[in-house]
């Protein structure tokens, strides 16, 4: 199902090219002039004189804020003010311990600079942004409190479009049930990892030539998460100039509103349940371990600032908040965002065609963000903001805004053209009674040296645009942007990095597939990953008929000549052996001699035992022999049976004498 983007929605009022800002620059900027001409005159100065300073101070203040529109565009001079209050490094050690350490010489050009820096790095623990966690909950040092999941997702190409849908609407149900000033934050984790045989069983040559060949393998690791995230009013709308990495903390009052605390607890509760209920996608919260670690296991903080998944203790590294050379520790980072309706495609959808493994016959089907998902190659972190506010304050605050561009119209033809989209908006969201929400989207991707990161950053520009989006690399809010990604800490996201849509287009930018899975079932069969190729245990028998899914065992593998399906069956046939089936094959063409011999030499002749037909040596068998001698009814019947087989033609039919 397509939803249309609206690209006017929220967009600020115009006046000769001016926006936001710099139209109280302007305006405040000629009244300053004005009234220091009326000062200078009421003073006693001639008249020729305060003419000539306002002309001459209107004129270039006038100039001034055109220039500085031009250059910092919308909210740009905002932006690198705010630059200028974070600090330049973030370390895990105090400076001085680091200084102490150093041998090499320092050139004294290099000795100026870098003293010049200190004044600009700060320690680690003194910015970091959470307060607690208590009771599974994150608090954060402004009072947020947030809860945290991670997210179960189906598999990778196993998805139809029906489905698409019904997860869409499953993840629009459960986002109205959290109360305003909600924001629920998504971030999904894809890391390069390599692939171990360590814990396979190899107890056969095949076993083990099997894991050895698939051993180191590199494949791409998907873990998702997700965020509650309870804020104030006065929060979610601070800009980057108000990052808790340029100031410091200010307790609200509403962190003593604990009924506020109780309702948002119960509606995460309920968001859990509907999710969970749902069939396609799997919540489970996080506890208080999981979140900060242990001695043995670092905890998804300590994951988070140092970008690295796997379960073996980081090393914390110095953060270096450079906006164009972000680095945390050898890790170059680079980071492109949908912040703009501008950056968007005309409609946003469930599910797009995937024409790499569709067919004219048949459709596979992936999610409108896959293409920055799995389809993406390469170490990164892709986030998903919805921020929810209070829904009646943001449309009268629409119409008021609608009002003033129609008046303006006749200064700016962007004023009548967003007029148009924001009462289409209007008419929308009373009409259908949709909930307008705050979007925004980054893929944040990292590499270990300038060359890789070049690559990533076509990589991940060429696949926003197979989404049908403006890649726009961030160089200006990437340490901002970083910052607000920590757990527990998207109520310090900057406002002026969302647009304005509705809660369905807005949905309809979340990653909804994940790897494929191995079974928990401990019988089964080892396949490939369609895409990495690394081994996926999969159980085709027992588990399926627990669950329902089939009522018999029966399997029908079905392909045209050299397709593979002796091989599948070797496969499937040497799994089943080692984990202990009974199995009885009829070979039409030798396709699995050369397996049985090898059980037969393995196990000294017990197994693996292949009968075939020869003329110096037929097949032949006592139909008579029993090990203990008795004839049961069943053995009766088949002897019974034979013996008519033998005696009578196939079109003759027995008298019932003789079956007596």
């Amino acid at each position: 199902m397509e939803y249309r983007i609206n690209k006017g929605a929220g967009r600020p009022i115009e006046f000769k090219g001016l926006k936001s800002q710099y139209l109280f620059i302007f305006a405040g900027g000629l009244v300053s002039v004005f009234l220091v001409v009326v000062i200078l005159y009421m003073a006693g100065v001639s008249q020729w004189v305060c003419l000539t300073f306002g002309a001459f101070s209107g004129s270039l203040t006038i100039w001034m804020t055109f220039r500085l529109n031009a250059r910092y565009g919308e909210h740009g001079l905002m932006k690198a003010l705010a630059e200028k209050s974070h600090p330049r490094y973030l370390t895990a050690v105090s400076y001085t311990h680091v200084r102490a350490h150093e041998t090499k010489p320092i050139n004294p050009q290099e000795e100026k600079e870098e003293m010049r820096s200190v004044l600009k790095i700060a320690e680690l623990e003194s910015r970091f942004p959470i307060l607690a966690v208590e009771n599974n909950c994150i608090v954060s040092k402004d009072g947020d409190i947030t809860v945290a999941y991670e997210v179960e997702l189906p598999e990778l190409y196993t998805v139809t479009s029906a489905e698409y849908e019904a997860m869409h609407g499953t993840w629009v149900k459960a986002i109205k049930v959290l109360p305003a000033f909600s924001v629920v934050y998504k971030q999904d984790w894809f890391t390069r990892e390599s692939y171990s045989a360590e814990g396979d069983v190899a107890e056969s040559f095949l076993s083990r030539s099997y894991a050895g060949h698939f051993n180191e393998r590199p494949y791409l690791r998907h873990r998702c998460f997700l965020y509650l995230t309870k804020t104030t009013r006065e929060r979610t709308r601070r800009r980057s100039d108000f990052s808790t990495l340029c100031r410091g903390y200010i307790l609200p009052k509403e962190i003593t509103d604990w009924d506020a605390v109780v309702k948002f607890l119960e509606a995460v509760e309920q968001f859990e349940r509907i999710m969970n209920d749902s069939g396609h996608v799997r919540m489970k919260r996080l506890r208080t371990e999981e979140l900060v670690g242990t001695e043995d296991a670092p905890g998804l903080f300590e994951k988070y600032l140092a970008l690295e998944m796997e379960d073996r203790p980081p090393v914390l590294q110095d953060i270096c908040l450079d906006p164009e050379r972000m680095r945390v520790g050898d890790k170059h980072l680079c980071l492109h965002v949908l912040s703009d309706t501008e950056d968007l495609p005309a409609s946003v959808a469930t599910d797009r065609r995937y024409e790499r493994l569709s067919t004219d016959r048949s459709d596979c089907m992936l999610s409108f963000a896959a293409p920055v998902g799995l389809l993406l190659s390469c170490n990164h972190i892709y986030s998903q903001y919805v921020f929810i506010d209070d829904a009646q304050e943001i449309l009268q605050q629409m119409e008021k805004t609608s009002r003033n561009m129609l008046s303006l119209s006749r200064y700016s033809r962007s004023n009548a053209v967003n007029h148009e989209w924001t009462e289409m908006f209007l008419d929308e969201a009373h009409t259908q009674g949709l909930l307008p929400v705050r979007c925004h989207c980054n893929v944040l991707a990292w590499a270990d040296d300038g060359e890789e990161l070049r690559r990533i950053k076509n990589d991940t520009g060429s696949q926003l645009a197979l989404m049908g989006c403006v890649p726009r690399h961030n160089t200006v809010d990437t340490p901002v942007l970083y910052w607000s990604g920590i757990p527990g800490n998207a109520g310090d996201f900057p406002a002026e990095e969302s647009f304005h849509t509705f809660l369905e287009q807005a949905v309809c930018l979340f990653a909804s597939e994940t790897n494929y899975r191995s079974s928990p079932s401990p019988f089964g069969i080892r396949m490939a990953d369609r895409r990495s190729g690394v081994p996926v245990h999969l159980d085709i028998s027992d588990l399926p008929m627990r669950k329902g899914i089939i009522t018999n065992r029966n399997k029908f593998i079905l392909g045209p000549s050299g397709s593979g399906k002796s091989f599948f069956t070797n496969h499937l046939v040497r799994n089943y052996y080692e984990q202990g089936a009974h199995v009885l094959l009829v070979d039409t063409g030798n396709s699995y001699q050369a397996l049985c011999r090898l059980i037969n030499d393995r196990t000294d002749g017990e197994d693996g035992i292949y009968i075939t037909y020869e003329e110096d040596n037929p097949i032949a068998f006592n139909p008579f022999y029993t090990d203990s001698g008795q004839f049961d009814v069943e053995k009766r019947e088949s002897i019974k049976t034979l013996i008519l087989t033998l005696w009578k033609r196939e079109d003759e039919a027995p008298k019932r004498s003789e079956e007596v």
